[in-house]
């Protein structure tokens, strides 16, 4: 039997154990991790053969969760894992997005990583652990890996950083970042917080340094003494000479075409200039069918050169802003007539069109999950990137980035969404991106903003986002250039992707992926003080369009009134099984709840619904008032007067003297059952009973 390896590291409170050799020995590496009661198994594996030279890392990562880890069985009809839930997706893009560039492209083979969640506490955080097995496991397998990586969550509870936290203490916490990096520096955050500074954050990602060193360390210790030998790289022998004067001839072309204005004419001006070097050298091209691939190569490889050469030496951005510059930023709300809110952002070629809907608690999501019990959520975001946002065709669906760019936004508005208690509504927000040239995740987060001030919202403060690039030059980043409001182009040939949301008073959302060895704390300062300038530049703009939520919801959203009334009275609400609340929700149209603490919920499609259904409850749990005037309604005549029903249960007499100031033979001669009249109060005996007038009820002449 194999022998088991071992290594542990202390993180926060607890140890984390990594060990392999025990289970799935077939794979090309294995790491069990464990961290107090929650235990992952990452496995990673390859292809058999190498697949023609690649442009890409053909990696996937495949994070899951098993419900048995927490001692539970899966909901639904189904009782078994189904397709990923959006949790599992969005660690999976977290495990994804730091190992990615440590792969070699020219490996050329598939690789897969599958982490699964074993055991749970419901008490410490699976992810973090999965991110490190992760790592472990492609170290110590035959897969060529520039890593280890390491990664840890930080969160700010009482003040305090606090590493690895509790799923108590982040729910408790102002702030909540995943930071992840080699042992030369950080390479990617994740995270949100309750408006907090840039200071705080630098801090927070400067206290999580040690800690991915520590985790990068016992890594590698796993892997002296249980790693395999690694695979062999092939590395391409092809002669590149030929596309010497290719080189020469076409990168005048390209850069003219790289600053032509606007996207779509930009790409035109390329691609006219790749034609005209494909014309002049066809005769080069024809004489080997993968010449084609090596001069596509080549026109990247010359934009990734222009494009570089004119920010760091120049300034100059392709569309011809300076770094520090955003794009021009138009709004508009209520455009949309028949939803409950709706705004247009337009930030240069990038457009959100966004939307608000409110519902009520039945339209809440539930989210069943191995953290802990089944919980509900009132607000959701969801992000839609059709094709033809960039002028292409296409299947519609929700991929992984939908999800990932819907959560970084959802994630952005939390912190000002107001509690059940102010507003009691589910919301949803809907982003579709209409148009696309970079930063389409901050273009909702700012759009979904004004929707929801234009539903009505009562939202705490405004929220604005922004995505920040960086060019640097080299070994030891000296020169560089940070760059405000990326375009596409600047993210693909950048060297980093940095977003950052808030409000004009902090941050509330933060995502960096870094592809170079690591960002120094000046660079990271001054990025960050740039995106807050950016920020307050956009927020700026969206208070010129909305200042403040309005006063009122849409007439078109659903009216949700709450009251409260005495605990001794629930059971007069309800009635008889449920008879009265039943009746209630019949007459007025609207949906009745009510809690064992009294509070009760109406929900009405129309203002009108709720309102009638709040005075049949009010009329029920209301006492009779001396010298008020009700609407009552006759029950029963007799020979001496009138039982009349003023509020529900509650009935009264009215004496056949009251019913005329002229003499009454018979009752029957002024009224009839079911007849409603006004009638007066007059007075509640000792016997607690209730005497009416219905002439003293009547308008004086």
């Amino acid at each position: 039997m194999q022998e088991v390896k071992k290594v542990s590291v202390k993180i926060g409170k607890g140890e984390l154990v990594f060990e392999t050799g025990k289970i799935a020995k077939q794979t090309s590496g294995t790491v069990y991790a464990h961290y107090e009661g929650s235990a992952v198994i990452a496995t990673v594996c390859s292809g058999r053969q190498p697949s023609e030279p690649l442009d890409y890392v053909p990696l996937s990562v495949e994070y899951n969760e098993k419900y048995y880890a927490a001692g539970k069985i899966p909901g639904g009809f189904l009782k078994r894992e189904a397709r990923p839930k959006d949790k599992e997706i969005l660690v999976s893009r977290l495990i994804d997005r730091p190992l990615r560039p440590l792969f070699n492209k020219a490996f050329g083979r598939e690789i897969q990583i599958v982490p699964t969640v074993v055991s749970s506490d419901m008490s410490n955080t699976p992810d973090v652990i999965a991110m490190n097995a992760a790592s472990a496991a492609v170290l110590i397998s035959d897969i060529p890996f520039n890593g280890p990586i390491g990664a840890v969550r930080i969160a700010m509870v009482d003040g305090k950083y606090v590493v690895n936290p509790t799923f108590a203490e982040i729910e408790k916490s102002t702030m909540d970042i995943i930071v992840a990096g080699t042992r030369s520096g950080i390479t990617m955050v994740e995270g949100g917080g309750k408006e907090v500074s840039e200071e705080v954050m630098l801090a927070a990602i400067d206290a999580a340094q040690p800690v991915i060193v520590a985790l990068c360390d016992a890594q590698l210790e796993l892997q002296k003494i249980a790693g395999k030998e690694k695979l062999p790289i092939i590395e391409s022998k092809v002669d590149l000479s030929w596309l010497v004067p290719v080189k020469a001839f076409a990168e005048p072309l390209i850069k003219v075409a790289s600053f032509v204005k606007g996207k779509m004419e930009r790409y035109a001006a390329l691609s006219v200039a790749q034609d005209q070097v494909k014309e002049k050298f066809a005769e080069e091209l024809a004489e080997d069918p993968k010449r084609e691939g090596q001069l596509s190569n080549l026109f990247e490889e010359l934009e990734y050169e222009i494009l570089r050469d004119s920010i760091l030496n120049h300034g100059l951005r392709t569309d011809g802003r300076p770094v520090d510059k955003v794009r021009p930023i138009t709004c508009e709300v209520g455009l949309l007539s028949k939803t409950h809110g709706s705004a247009l952002f337009t930030r240069g070629e990038t457009q959100s069109l966004a939307t608000t809907t409110l519902g009520t608690s039945s339209d809440e999501q539930m989210f069943d999950t191995i953290d802990g019990d089944k919980y509900f959520s009132n607000f959701m975001l969801h992000y839609n990137f059709p094709p033809y946002s960039v002028g292409e065709t296409g299947r519609l669906g929700t991929g992984r980035r939908e999800i990932g760019h819907g959560h970084l936004a959802q994630r952005a508005l939390i912190p000002v969404i107001p509690s059940k208690d102010q507003f009691p509504y589910t919301i949803r927000v809907v982003s579709e991106i209409m148009e696309s040239n970079g930063s389409s995740s901050m273009a909702s987060v700012c759009g979904g903003c004004l929707s929801l001030m234009d539903a009505g919202v009562p939202i705490k403060k405004p929220v604005a986002g922004i995505a920040m690039g960086l060019i640097t030059e080299g070994a030891d980043y000296s020169k560089y250039v940070v760059l405000s409001d990326i375009l596409g182009e600047e993210d693909h040939l950048g060297d980093m992707d940095f977003k950052v949301t808030g409000t004009k008073d902090g941050i509330t959302a933060f995502q960096m992926d870094i592809k170079i060895a690591g960002v120094t704390p000046e660079i990271m300062t001054k990025a960050l003080a740039q995106a807050k300038e950016g920020r307050l530049h956009i927020l700026d703009i969206m208070d010129k369009t909305l200042k403040a939520p309005r006063e009122d919801i849409s007439e078109l959203a659903p009216k949700i009134l709450t009251m409260k009334v005495d605990e001794e009275k629930i059971g007069a609400v309800i009635g008889t099984g449920g008879k009265t609340i039943k009746a209630i929700a019949a007459q007025s149209g609207a949906e009745v709840n009510i809690a064992d603490d009294g509070t009760i919920t109406i929900y009405g499609r129309t203002s009108a619904a709720a309102n009638l259904a709040k005075e049949l409850v009010k009329s029920i749990i209301e006492e009779p008032e001396v010298g008020r005037i009700y609407e009552g309604t006759v029950k029963r005549i007799m020979d001496f007067g009138a039982f009349i029903e003023i509020l529900p249960g509650k009935e009264g007499l009215c004496h056949i003297s009251k019913l005329s100031k002229e003499r009454v033979q018979n009752v029957e001669d002024v009224l009839t059952v079911g007849q409603v009249i006004p009638v007066k109060l007059m007075e509640i005996d000792r016997q607690n009973r209730l005497n009416l007038s219905y002439v003293d009820a009547l308008p004086s002449k």
